[in-house]
């Protein structure tokens, strides 16, 4: 389960109509365990892909100082976000393929219609992103 407060919650939603039609990206800071993960901070991030509008990258530089700034904060890295502006409301095959930080919760956030927030666990071992329960407080 990936925990959001109502705020942060918006502020996904927020970041993806702002930058639309472009991919919105960002990370989720907070409290892991190894089911449930609060957070309690959201970073956004610019959209550094070749084609924003079907994929996103955060860049390493920009990407690094974040996870330098969260671990100071005495936070943890609880995963990362980004948009779908047209659907999938889930992880489309390109974001299979770039997944890379095991364990990590990838919320997505599809704008096609009425806007939606899922959570998804990267799993390594079996490369596959498994659902994960979304609480708004």
């Amino acid at each position: 389960m990936i925990e959001l407060d109502r705020s942060i919650y918006d502020g996904l939603i927020d970041h993806a109509r702002a930058v639309a039609p472009n991919e919105a990206c960002g990370i989720l800071a907070g409290h892991v365990e190894e089911d449930r993960s609060r957070v309690t901070a959201r970073y956004p991030t610019e959209n550094a892909a070749e084609q924003p509008e079907a994929e996103y990258l955060i860049d390493p530089e920009q990407q690094l100082a974040l996870f330098e700034r969260i671990e100071a904060a005495g936070e943890s890295i609880v995963g990362f976000y980004h948009s779908h502006p047209g659907g999938p409301p889930a992880p489309s095959e390109t974001d299979r393929k770039h997944a890379a930080w095991p364990g990590k919760s990838y919320v997505i956030v599809a704008m096609d219609g009425e806007p939606f927030v899922g959570s998804w666990r990267w799993r390594a071992t079996t490369e596959r992103f498994d659902p994960e329960p979304v609480q708004v407080d």
